[in-house]
């Protein structure tokens, strides 16, 4: 009876698996806070509710307590570390105060865009191509004052875009909805 071949031990024997992003550095002692401040909350309410036991239950009174209403602004900042997301909330906060971080002047030509977690760039558009020369100048710069705002290593590279025209039509004859010479093969 043939019995069937050994597979090789070792890495090449395993399948590759699904590469998905680990926490590390900053990220990683963000949880292990957020889990530490978790299970400290969990023990002070299992105390709190022992206490009131012993005392005839749950009541009201004068002192706040889990139960009484939460402000808003507590509420939101509660929601944003629960979740994880001081990063984005903090860059949307720059994009919003962003005349005040880069100044006036190049505020007025040059908008961020968009901000990726994943590899931590900011995407800058400008409305002309002076300006996004002279942004890509002051990148290093301007790097150096995000992070002093949001913390280090919250933005590493700006992505400077200069400005965007119309898609361009090529002919004067051309047919509604194609999208050019490869449409008509499939």
């Amino acid at each position: 009876m043939d019995e069937p071949a050994p597979r090789p031990a070792g890495p090449a024997a395993e399948e590759p698996a699904a590469k998905t992003p680990e926490p590390s550095g900053v990220d990683l002692a963000r949880v292990a806070l957020r889990a530490a401040r978790e299970q400290a909350r969990a023990r002070g309410d299992a105390a709190q509710q022992k206490k009131q036991a012993r005392r005839g239950g749950l009541r009201s009174g004068a002192r706040a307590d889990g139960r009484d209403p939460m402000a808003f602004g507590a509420a939101i900042n509660r929601l944003i570390t629960e979740r994880g997301w001081e990063t984005p909330a903090a860059v949307g906060g720059v994009m919003g105060r962003w005349p005040q971080i880069v100044g006036e002047d190049v505020a007025k030509h040059c908008a961020p865009e968009t901000y990726d977690e994943g590899e931590r760039t900011l995407v800058v558009r400008c409305d002309s191509t002076a300006w996004a020369t002279n942004l890509r100048l002051l990148a290093p710069t301007l790097v150096a004052r995000l992070n002093e705002d949001l913390g280090h290593g919250s933005v590493k590279l700006i992505k400077v875009n200069g400005p965007s025209g119309p898609p361009r039509r090529y002919g004067p004859l051309r047919a509604p909805g194609s999208t050019g010479p490869g449409d008509t093969y499939g």
